[in-house]
Protein backbone atom coordinates (compact mmCIF):
# COMPACT_ATOMS: atom_id res chain seq x y z
CA UNK A 1 0.00 0.00 0.00
CA UNK A 2 2.58 2.26 0.40
CA UNK A 3 4.28 2.19 -2.45
CA UNK A 4 0.76 2.47 -4.45
CA UNK A 5 0.57 5.50 -2.19
CA UNK A 6 4.02 6.60 -3.43
CA UNK A 7 3.53 5.94 -7.31
CA UNK A 8 0.36 8.23 -7.25
CA UNK A 9 2.14 10.49 -5.29
CA UNK A 10 4.72 11.10 -8.04
CA UNK A 11 2.34 10.79 -10.88
CA UNK A 12 0.19 13.77 -8.84
CA UNK A 13 3.68 15.96 -8.39
CA UNK A 14 3.99 15.23 -12.27
CA UNK A 15 0.92 16.35 -13.16
CA UNK A 16 0.84 19.12 -11.38
CA UNK A 17 4.48 20.48 -12.07
CA UNK A 18 2.91 20.27 -15.44
CA UNK A 19 0.07 22.39 -14.43
CA UNK A 20 2.04 24.64 -12.82
CA UNK A 21 3.92 25.47 -16.25
CA UNK A 22 1.05 26.38 -17.79
CA UNK A 23 -0.20 28.79 -14.74
CA UNK A 24 1.51 32.05 -16.21
CA UNK A 25 -0.06 30.97 -20.09
CA UNK A 26 -3.10 31.16 -19.13
CA UNK A 27 -3.08 33.69 -16.53
CA UNK A 28 -2.11 35.96 -20.05
CA UNK A 29 -5.18 35.50 -21.51
CA UNK A 30 -8.02 38.01 -20.67
CA UNK A 31 -6.37 38.86 -17.27
CA UNK A 32 -5.99 42.25 -16.48
CA UNK A 33 -2.59 43.62 -15.05
CA UNK A 34 -2.55 43.89 -11.40
CA UNK A 35 -3.35 47.59 -10.63
CA UNK A 36 -2.14 49.67 -6.67
CA UNK A 37 -5.39 50.42 -4.90
CA UNK A 38 -5.66 54.31 -4.92
CA UNK A 39 -4.98 56.24 -2.08
CA UNK A 40 -8.45 57.64 -1.92
CA UNK A 41 -9.60 54.58 -1.38
CA UNK A 42 -6.99 52.66 0.90
CA UNK A 43 -7.21 55.66 3.31
CA UNK A 44 -10.67 56.40 3.04
CA UNK A 45 -12.54 57.08 6.41
CA UNK A 46 -16.24 55.31 7.69
CA UNK A 47 -18.01 54.81 10.37
CA UNK A 48 -16.04 52.72 12.03
CA UNK A 49 -13.00 54.14 14.27
CA UNK A 50 -9.71 54.25 13.43
CA UNK A 51 -6.11 55.82 13.76
CA UNK A 52 -7.15 55.51 17.03
CA UNK A 53 -4.47 56.60 19.36
CA UNK A 54 -3.64 57.23 23.01
CA UNK A 55 -1.98 60.36 24.81
CA UNK A 56 -1.29 62.47 27.79
CA UNK A 57 -3.72 65.62 28.32
CA UNK A 58 -3.14 66.02 31.43
CA UNK A 59 -2.16 63.96 34.83
CA UNK A 60 -1.00 60.42 33.35
CA UNK A 61 -2.05 58.70 36.78
CA UNK A 62 -5.60 60.66 36.82
CA UNK A 63 -6.34 60.55 33.19
CA UNK A 64 -6.00 59.41 30.10
CA UNK A 65 -6.80 60.90 26.22
CA UNK A 66 -7.59 59.29 22.82
CA UNK A 67 -8.52 60.43 19.42
CA UNK A 68 -9.61 58.82 16.19
CA UNK A 69 -11.27 59.03 13.52
CA UNK A 70 -14.30 58.51 11.06
CA UNK A 71 -16.10 59.73 7.95
CA UNK A 72 -18.11 62.80 8.27
CA UNK A 73 -21.35 60.98 8.83
CA UNK A 74 -20.41 60.85 12.71
CA UNK A 75 -20.86 64.17 14.59
CA UNK A 76 -21.78 62.45 18.38
CA UNK A 77 -18.66 60.75 19.58
CA UNK A 78 -18.39 58.83 22.46
CA UNK A 79 -16.38 56.72 24.39
CA UNK A 80 -16.92 54.04 27.22
CA UNK A 81 -14.56 52.72 30.34
CA UNK A 82 -14.30 50.30 32.38
CA UNK A 83 -12.07 48.74 35.10
CA UNK A 84 -10.54 45.61 32.97
CA UNK A 85 -11.07 42.60 33.86
CA UNK A 86 -10.91 39.06 32.71
CA UNK A 87 -14.57 38.60 33.37
CA UNK A 88 -15.76 39.07 29.81
CA UNK A 89 -18.74 40.89 30.94
CA UNK A 90 -16.99 43.77 32.40
CA UNK A 91 -18.52 46.05 30.08
CA UNK A 92 -21.53 46.02 32.00
CA UNK A 93 -19.78 48.45 34.25
CA UNK A 94 -18.51 51.33 31.56
CA UNK A 95 -19.34 54.46 31.82
CA UNK A 96 -19.98 56.63 28.96
CA UNK A 97 -18.14 59.73 27.93
CA UNK A 98 -18.83 62.49 26.00
CA UNK A 99 -16.34 62.99 22.79
CA UNK A 100 -15.29 66.50 21.98
CA UNK A 101 -17.08 68.00 19.21
CA UNK A 102 -16.16 66.48 16.02
CA UNK A 103 -13.41 68.45 14.22
CA UNK A 104 -13.31 68.16 10.17
CA UNK A 105 -10.41 68.15 8.53
CA UNK A 106 -10.57 68.49 5.00
CA UNK A 107 -7.39 66.66 3.51
CA UNK A 108 -5.89 66.20 0.11
CA UNK A 109 -7.92 62.65 -0.07
CA UNK A 110 -11.40 64.08 1.28
CA UNK A 111 -12.82 64.92 4.39
CA UNK A 112 -13.15 63.11 7.30
CA UNK A 113 -14.17 64.02 11.11
CA UNK A 114 -11.15 64.14 14.20
CA UNK A 115 -12.66 62.85 17.76
CA UNK A 116 -11.13 63.08 21.02
CA UNK A 117 -12.42 62.06 24.55
CA UNK A 118 -10.62 62.55 28.02
CA UNK A 119 -10.80 59.77 30.76
CA UNK A 120 -10.55 61.92 33.80
CA UNK A 121 -10.54 60.41 37.89
CA UNK A 122 -9.25 57.71 36.85
CA UNK A 123 -7.70 55.41 39.95
CA UNK A 124 -3.43 55.70 39.79
CA UNK A 125 -1.24 52.81 38.71
CA UNK A 126 -5.01 50.87 37.27
CA UNK A 127 -5.33 48.97 34.28
CA UNK A 128 -8.70 49.81 32.19
CA UNK A 129 -10.75 48.90 29.23
CA UNK A 130 -11.90 51.67 26.71
CA UNK A 131 -13.82 51.69 23.49
CA UNK A 132 -14.81 54.40 21.00
CA UNK A 133 -17.22 54.98 18.67
CA UNK A 134 -20.63 56.35 18.05
CA UNK A 135 -23.16 53.91 19.72
CA UNK A 136 -24.00 51.55 16.81
CA UNK A 137 -20.00 51.50 15.24
CA UNK A 138 -17.23 50.72 17.71
CA UNK A 139 -13.72 49.75 18.07
CA UNK A 140 -12.94 47.07 19.89
CA UNK A 141 -11.95 47.14 23.60
CA UNK A 142 -8.64 48.29 24.48
CA UNK A 143 -6.40 48.25 27.35
CA UNK A 144 -4.34 51.20 29.08
CA UNK A 145 -2.76 51.45 32.49
CA UNK A 146 -2.49 54.37 34.40
CA UNK A 147 0.92 55.43 35.94
CA UNK A 148 1.52 55.39 39.34
CA UNK A 149 1.44 58.85 41.54
CA UNK A 150 4.56 58.08 42.63
CA UNK A 151 8.72 57.62 41.28
CA UNK A 152 8.15 53.88 40.52
CA UNK A 153 10.20 52.17 37.94
CA UNK A 154 9.37 52.63 33.94
CA UNK A 155 10.55 51.74 30.75
CA UNK A 156 9.61 53.98 27.43
CA UNK A 157 10.91 53.35 24.05
CA UNK A 158 11.80 56.56 21.76
CA UNK A 159 12.02 56.30 17.90
CA UNK A 160 14.26 58.62 15.66
CA UNK A 161 12.89 60.03 11.91
CA UNK A 162 10.08 57.05 10.72
CA UNK A 163 9.02 59.44 7.88
CA UNK A 164 9.50 57.43 4.70
CA UNK A 165 8.42 54.28 3.29
CA UNK A 166 6.50 53.96 6.85
CA UNK A 167 4.00 50.96 6.05
CA UNK A 168 6.55 49.06 4.53
CA UNK A 169 9.51 49.56 6.58
CA UNK A 170 8.96 51.61 9.36
CA UNK A 171 6.41 49.43 11.04
CA UNK A 172 9.25 46.80 11.36
CA UNK A 173 10.59 49.30 14.12
CA UNK A 174 7.44 49.79 15.61
CA UNK A 175 6.54 45.78 16.28
CA UNK A 176 10.19 45.04 17.24
CA UNK A 177 10.46 47.44 19.83
CA UNK A 178 6.96 46.63 21.26
CA UNK A 179 8.52 42.57 21.33
CA UNK A 180 11.27 43.57 23.02
CA UNK A 181 9.54 46.07 25.61
CA UNK A 182 5.44 45.15 26.00
CA UNK A 183 5.55 46.83 29.30
CA UNK A 184 6.90 50.47 27.62
CA UNK A 185 4.50 53.00 29.67
CA UNK A 186 4.57 55.20 26.51
CA UNK A 187 6.13 55.70 23.05
CA UNK A 188 8.24 58.90 22.47
CA UNK A 189 8.53 60.02 18.57
CA UNK A 190 11.41 62.88 18.27
CA UNK A 191 9.58 64.08 14.75
CA UNK A 192 9.35 64.14 10.91
CA UNK A 193 6.93 61.09 11.54
CA UNK A 194 5.70 61.31 7.89
CA UNK A 195 7.60 63.04 4.81
CA UNK A 196 5.13 65.35 3.71
CA UNK A 197 3.08 67.20 6.31
CA UNK A 198 -0.68 67.36 4.80
CA UNK A 199 -0.43 63.77 2.68
CA UNK A 200 -3.15 61.75 4.26
CA UNK A 201 -2.19 58.57 3.17
CA UNK A 202 0.81 58.99 4.92
CA UNK A 203 -0.16 59.34 7.98
CA UNK A 204 -2.53 56.79 7.28
CA UNK A 205 0.14 55.37 6.85
CA UNK A 206 1.79 55.96 10.41
CA UNK A 207 -1.14 55.12 11.80
CA UNK A 208 -1.15 51.63 10.57
CA UNK A 209 2.23 51.04 11.45
CA UNK A 210 1.42 51.35 15.05
CA UNK A 211 -1.98 49.91 14.52
CA UNK A 212 -3.36 48.53 17.95
CA UNK A 213 -0.30 49.53 20.09
CA UNK A 214 -1.13 53.23 19.02
CA UNK A 215 -4.67 51.91 21.09
CA UNK A 216 -2.82 50.70 24.10
CA UNK A 217 0.58 52.33 24.58
CA UNK A 218 0.31 56.25 24.93
CA UNK A 219 2.12 57.97 22.46
CA UNK A 220 4.08 61.52 23.08
CA UNK A 221 5.09 63.25 19.81
CA UNK A 222 7.36 66.01 18.97
CA UNK A 223 7.06 67.92 15.16
CA UNK A 224 10.03 68.04 12.49
CA UNK A 225 10.04 69.91 10.00
CA UNK A 226 8.70 67.79 7.47
CA UNK A 227 5.57 68.06 9.99
CA UNK A 228 5.40 71.49 8.52
CA UNK A 229 4.08 73.23 4.81
CA UNK A 230 4.99 76.08 2.93
CA UNK A 231 1.70 78.17 3.17
CA UNK A 232 1.08 81.57 1.97
CA UNK A 233 2.90 84.31 2.13
CA UNK A 234 6.31 81.91 2.66
CA UNK A 235 5.68 81.15 5.71
CA UNK A 236 5.57 77.37 6.98
CA UNK A 237 3.01 75.86 8.99
CA UNK A 238 2.15 73.50 10.91
CA UNK A 239 0.42 70.21 9.45
CA UNK A 240 -3.11 70.43 9.71
CA UNK A 241 -3.64 66.59 10.90
CA UNK A 242 -0.96 67.26 14.03
CA UNK A 243 -3.80 68.45 16.38
CA UNK A 244 -6.99 67.08 15.24
CA UNK A 245 -4.86 63.21 15.92
CA UNK A 246 -3.06 64.52 18.99
CA UNK A 247 -4.79 65.25 22.17
CA UNK A 248 -2.08 66.89 23.80
CA UNK A 249 -1.30 68.98 27.18
CA UNK A 250 -1.66 72.73 26.28
CA UNK A 251 0.95 74.00 29.18
CA UNK A 252 3.23 75.74 26.54
CA UNK A 253 4.11 79.15 25.27
CA UNK A 254 0.68 80.36 23.76
CA UNK A 255 0.87 80.06 19.91
CA UNK A 256 2.85 76.76 20.73
CA UNK A 257 -0.30 74.55 22.17
CA UNK A 258 0.14 70.79 21.73
CA UNK A 259 3.88 71.37 20.07
CA UNK A 260 5.65 72.23 23.20
CA UNK A 261 4.40 71.03 26.45
CA UNK A 262 5.68 68.76 29.31
CA UNK A 263 4.33 65.81 31.04
CA UNK A 264 5.53 64.44 34.59
CA UNK A 265 5.92 60.34 34.71
CA UNK A 266 6.75 58.49 37.86
CA UNK A 267 9.47 61.08 38.98
CA UNK A 268 10.37 62.47 35.26
CA UNK A 269 9.39 65.20 33.58
CA UNK A 270 9.37 64.76 30.17
CA UNK A 271 9.46 67.92 28.06
CA UNK A 272 8.74 68.39 24.07
CA UNK A 273 10.24 71.58 22.46
CA UNK A 274 9.13 72.64 18.73
CA UNK A 275 12.72 73.58 17.19
CA UNK A 276 11.00 74.64 13.91
CA UNK A 277 10.17 77.98 15.61
CA UNK A 278 9.98 80.61 18.10
CA UNK A 279 13.33 79.09 19.54
CA UNK A 280 14.15 82.54 22.29
CA UNK A 281 10.55 82.54 23.64
CA UNK A 282 10.81 78.72 24.02
CA UNK A 283 13.75 79.11 26.48
CA UNK A 284 12.36 81.76 28.49
CA UNK A 285 9.85 79.13 28.75
CA UNK A 286 11.70 76.04 29.57
CA UNK A 287 13.79 77.65 32.09
CA UNK A 288 10.48 78.30 33.88
CA UNK A 289 9.70 75.15 33.52
CA UNK A 290 13.17 73.45 34.49
CA UNK A 291 13.53 75.86 37.82
CA UNK A 292 9.61 74.81 38.69
CA UNK A 293 10.35 70.89 38.34
CA UNK A 294 10.75 68.86 41.59
CA UNK A 295 10.88 65.50 39.54
CA UNK A 296 14.67 63.62 39.99
CA UNK A 297 15.25 63.08 36.00
CA UNK A 298 14.46 65.82 33.17
CA UNK A 299 14.24 64.18 29.86
CA UNK A 300 13.91 66.40 26.67
CA UNK A 301 12.86 65.73 23.40
CA UNK A 302 12.49 68.04 20.24
CA UNK A 303 13.83 67.49 16.74
CA UNK A 304 16.78 69.07 15.08
CA UNK A 305 19.38 68.46 17.00
CA UNK A 306 21.69 70.32 19.29
CA UNK A 307 24.97 68.87 18.17
CA UNK A 308 24.21 67.44 14.73
CA UNK A 309 26.03 64.45 13.14
CA UNK A 310 27.49 66.29 9.81
CA UNK A 311 29.09 69.96 9.95
CA UNK A 312 26.31 71.12 7.13
CA UNK A 313 23.10 70.24 9.32
CA UNK A 314 24.34 72.76 12.54
CA UNK A 315 21.69 74.47 14.35
CA UNK A 316 24.03 77.43 16.13
CA UNK A 317 21.27 79.78 16.77
CA UNK A 318 19.05 76.94 18.63
CA UNK A 319 22.41 75.87 20.22
CA UNK A 320 22.99 79.41 21.60
CA UNK A 321 19.61 79.54 22.56
CA UNK A 322 18.76 76.42 24.87
CA UNK A 323 22.21 75.22 25.73
CA UNK A 324 22.82 77.30 28.35
CA UNK A 325 19.23 76.29 29.51
CA UNK A 326 20.16 72.62 29.46
CA UNK A 327 23.19 73.49 31.52
CA UNK A 328 22.49 75.72 34.27
CA UNK A 329 19.34 73.32 35.15
CA UNK A 330 21.61 70.02 34.95
CA UNK A 331 19.03 68.43 31.92
CA UNK A 332 20.00 64.81 32.10
CA UNK A 333 19.17 63.25 28.72
CA UNK A 334 18.52 64.73 25.68
CA UNK A 335 16.55 62.60 22.61
CA UNK A 336 16.30 63.91 18.77
CA UNK A 337 16.49 63.41 15.44
CA UNK A 338 16.57 64.76 12.06
CA UNK A 339 20.08 63.70 10.91
CA UNK A 340 19.25 60.30 9.63
CA UNK A 341 22.15 58.75 10.60
CA UNK A 342 23.22 57.54 14.87
CA UNK A 343 25.06 59.19 17.13
CA UNK A 344 25.04 59.32 21.28
CA UNK A 345 27.11 61.56 23.07
CA UNK A 346 29.43 61.47 25.95
CA UNK A 347 28.18 63.34 29.23
CA UNK A 348 28.76 66.52 28.36
CA UNK A 349 28.70 70.54 29.39
CA UNK A 350 28.63 73.17 26.75
CA UNK A 351 29.93 70.31 24.06
CA UNK A 352 32.74 69.56 26.42
CA UNK A 353 33.18 65.91 28.02
CA UNK A 354 33.04 66.23 31.62
CA UNK A 355 33.91 63.89 34.45
CA UNK A 356 33.36 65.32 37.81
CA UNK A 357 31.46 68.69 37.21
CA UNK A 358 28.49 69.33 38.85
CA UNK A 359 26.23 69.06 35.22
CA UNK A 360 26.34 67.34 32.28
CA UNK A 361 23.88 65.80 29.43
CA UNK A 362 23.77 62.96 27.31
CA UNK A 363 22.34 63.65 23.62
CA UNK A 364 21.37 61.66 21.22
CA UNK A 365 20.78 61.48 17.64
CA UNK A 366 18.51 58.24 16.19
CA UNK A 367 16.61 57.32 13.16
CA UNK A 368 14.29 54.81 12.91
CA UNK A 369 12.71 55.02 9.32
CA UNK A 370 15.00 53.93 6.40
CA UNK A 371 16.06 57.30 5.28
CA UNK A 372 19.82 57.35 5.81
CA UNK A 373 22.33 60.03 5.63
CA UNK A 374 26.20 60.76 6.23
CA UNK A 375 28.00 60.98 9.28
CA UNK A 376 30.80 62.93 10.14
CA UNK A 377 32.56 62.03 13.44
CA UNK A 378 33.26 64.76 15.83
CA UNK A 379 34.55 64.93 19.22
CA UNK A 380 31.61 64.44 21.58
CA UNK A 381 30.35 61.25 20.04
CA UNK A 382 30.65 58.36 21.89
CA UNK A 383 29.39 55.62 19.38
CA UNK A 384 27.65 56.03 15.93
CA UNK A 385 25.83 54.34 13.11
CA UNK A 386 25.11 54.93 9.49
CA UNK A 387 22.81 52.89 7.47
CA UNK A 388 20.93 51.29 10.40
CA UNK A 389 17.54 51.30 11.28
CA UNK A 390 17.36 51.62 15.56
CA UNK A 391 14.94 52.07 18.42
CA UNK A 392 16.02 52.50 21.45
CA UNK A 393 14.26 51.72 25.01
CA UNK A 394 15.06 53.68 28.18
CA UNK A 395 14.32 52.41 32.07
CA UNK A 396 14.53 54.52 34.63
CA UNK A 397 14.80 52.88 38.06
CA UNK A 398 15.54 55.36 41.03
CA UNK A 399 18.96 57.13 40.96
CA UNK A 400 19.17 55.09 37.78
CA UNK A 401 18.19 55.34 34.11
CA UNK A 402 19.07 52.61 31.72
CA UNK A 403 19.45 53.26 27.87
CA UNK A 404 19.25 50.72 24.95
CA UNK A 405 19.51 51.27 21.16
CA UNK A 406 19.07 48.55 19.61
CA UNK A 407 18.43 47.62 16.00
CA UNK A 408 15.19 46.38 14.03
CA UNK A 409 16.56 42.62 14.21
CA UNK A 410 17.22 42.86 18.01
CA UNK A 411 20.53 43.06 18.71
CA UNK A 412 21.69 45.79 21.11
CA UNK A 413 23.95 48.41 19.51
CA UNK A 414 24.60 50.76 22.18
CA UNK A 415 23.96 50.97 25.90
CA UNK A 416 24.83 52.78 29.04
CA UNK A 417 23.82 53.67 32.09
CA UNK A 418 23.30 57.10 33.82
CA UNK A 419 23.79 57.09 37.80
CA UNK A 420 22.65 60.06 39.84
CA UNK A 421 25.01 61.44 42.50
CA UNK A 422 24.76 64.07 44.74
CA UNK A 423 25.94 67.20 43.85
CA UNK A 424 28.22 65.99 40.87
CA UNK A 425 27.18 65.03 36.91
CA UNK A 426 25.85 61.71 36.40
CA UNK A 427 28.07 58.95 36.64
CA UNK A 428 27.81 57.66 32.80
CA UNK A 429 28.91 53.68 33.05
CA UNK A 430 29.13 52.41 29.12
CA UNK A 431 27.26 48.86 28.41
CA UNK A 432 27.41 49.10 25.36
CA UNK A 433 27.96 45.22 23.69
CA UNK A 434 31.66 44.45 23.46
CA UNK A 435 33.56 43.62 20.38
CA UNK A 436 30.82 44.93 17.33
CA UNK A 437 32.12 47.47 15.37
CA UNK A 438 30.39 50.61 14.38
CA UNK A 439 28.15 50.53 11.40
CA UNK A 440 29.81 53.04 8.57
CA UNK A 441 29.44 53.03 5.65
CA UNK A 442 32.95 52.16 3.64
CA UNK A 443 33.87 54.81 0.51
CA UNK A 444 30.67 56.16 0.50
CA UNK A 445 28.77 53.14 0.25
CA UNK A 446 26.75 50.84 3.32
CA UNK A 447 28.52 48.47 4.49
CA UNK A 448 25.81 45.82 4.89
CA UNK A 449 22.93 46.30 2.94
Amino acid sequence: MKQKHLVLAAVGSVLFGGLLATLPLVAQEGVTAAQKVSDTLAHRPTAIPDRIILTFRGDPARSQAVSWRTDTTVAKPIAQIALASAYPKFDEKATTVNAAAATPLMTDLGAAHYHSAEFTGLAPNTLYAYRVGDGANWSEWFHFKTASDKAEPFSFIYFGDAQNDIKSLWSRAVRAAYSDAPKARFLLHAGDLINRANSDAEWGEWHAAGGWVNGMVPSIPTPGNHEYAAAAGGQRRLSGHWRPQYALPENGPKGLEETCYYVDYQGVRIISLNSNERQQEQAVWLDKVLSENRNRWTILTFHHPIYSAAQNRDNPAMRQAWLPVFDRHRVDLVLQGHDHTYARSKNLREGVSVRNDNSGTIYVVSVSGPKMYNLEREPWMQRVAEDTQLYQIITVDGDKLSYQARTVTGEIYDAFDLVKQRNKSNRLVERGPTGVPERLRVTGQAAER
